[in-house]
């Protein structure tokens, strides 16, 4: 009996990130990954763009690409996933096992996953397009989707380590360094026609930059909790604003009991004050302050969370700031 009940099975169908935080290995962060690309490849900070969101040919859809890293060999559009477990292809889907030992009982977890890869390759052909239609035409061949795993704790099965497109934690660097020897080959043929060289020109690579400038990315907003959410900011009563011209909101209010207490015995209820800067290079006094306004402080911010279909409520009196996208 000992041996039939040492092994449980279950297939469920969610986010694979619910169970990365338990892998002994410690996963990085997206943030942490930029800074080593950066360090590793020596690509300038303005050739590496985050969570930028391509619409498509029919300006609707806007999924991320969690990273672009623009060079002369070409445009690489890459997801980065934290998963831990074995990671197999079934039909339209992807499997994750993951197994987790509990003294004498093993409990295999099976999710599964969109195509990660289909999913990035799309998110390549829609930048593709997107570019085109901004009046910058660059070659399908100079663009490399790519699936990054994070996790040491990530393998891949047979079929799916041929695939060059994905790249597991022990070969990142390797990856990273790739990019390198490709500079110096750009650098001979980075004035000659793409057509021609099979590279990206000086001047392909400005007129990129210059679209990719003007992509958004997600709204962040952060709470007082230390907790971020980031989606889109769909708007607050009681606050007006110029999206174009505001970079960020800053929330405060009322942090201590006997301020709360004295407005109380005024007859007051304690306001949340919202400062919003202006959008644009900081200056030597610091952010540009563009209005003042005061709200009560179970105003509710609208804001549609990414991945989520319905927009949320939050309280205005538990945020610290909205900084918000191009």
């Amino acid at each position: 009996m000992s041996q039939l009940g040492s092994l449980f099975t279950h297939i469920i169908s969610k986010s694979p990130e619910s169970v990365q935080d338990q892998s002994p290995h410690r996963t990085p962060k997206l943030p942490d990954f930029i800074q080593h690309v950066r360090k590793l490849t020596g690509i300038r900070k303005e050739d590496v763009y985050c969570n930028l969101r391509i619409p498509d040919k029919l300006q609707s859809a806007k999924d991320d690409i969690n990273i672009v890293i623009l060079t002369g060999q070409g445009i690489f559009c890459i997801d980065v996933k934290p998963w831990r477990g074995t990671v197999s292809a079934h039909n339209q889907n992807w499997h994750l096992q993951v197994k987790e030992e509990d003294q004498n009982v093993t409990n295999t977890c099976i999710e599964q996953i969109e195509d990660p890869l289909k999913a990035v390759m799309t998110k390549t052909a829609n930048f593709c397009g997107h570019l085109k239609r901004s009046g910058v035409s660059v070659h399908q061949s100079l663009f490399f989707p790519r699936v990054i795993f994070l996790s040491p704790d990530c393998e891949l099965d047979e079929e799916l380590r041929k695939k060059r497109e994905l790249v597991l934690q022990s070969q990142i660097d390797d990856f990273l360094r790739s990019f390198r020897a490709g500079y110096m080959a750009w650098i001979s043929d980075s004035l000659t026609p793409s057509w021609l060289s099979g590279h990206l020109s000086y001047r392909q690579m400005e007129s990129v930059r210059e679209v990719l400038r003007r992509v958004g990315t997600w709204d962040l907003v952060r709470l007082h909790c230390g907790e971020q959410l980031k989606g889109d900011f769909q708007g607050c009563q009681y606050i007006a604003l110029n999206r174009q011209e505001t970079d960020t909101l800053e929330f405060s209010r009322l942090k201590t009991l006997s301020a709360d207490s004295l407005w109380a015995l005024l007859g007051h209820a304690p306001q949340v004050t919202v400062k919003m800067y202006k959008r644009g290079p900081q200056g030597w006094l610091g952010k540009s302050l563009i209005a003042t306004t005061t709200i009560p402080p179970n105003t509710c911010v609208i804001f549609r969370i990414s991945g989520e279909e319905t927009d949320a409520k939050i309280s205005a009196n538990t945020i610290h700031s909205i900084t918000l996208s191009h």
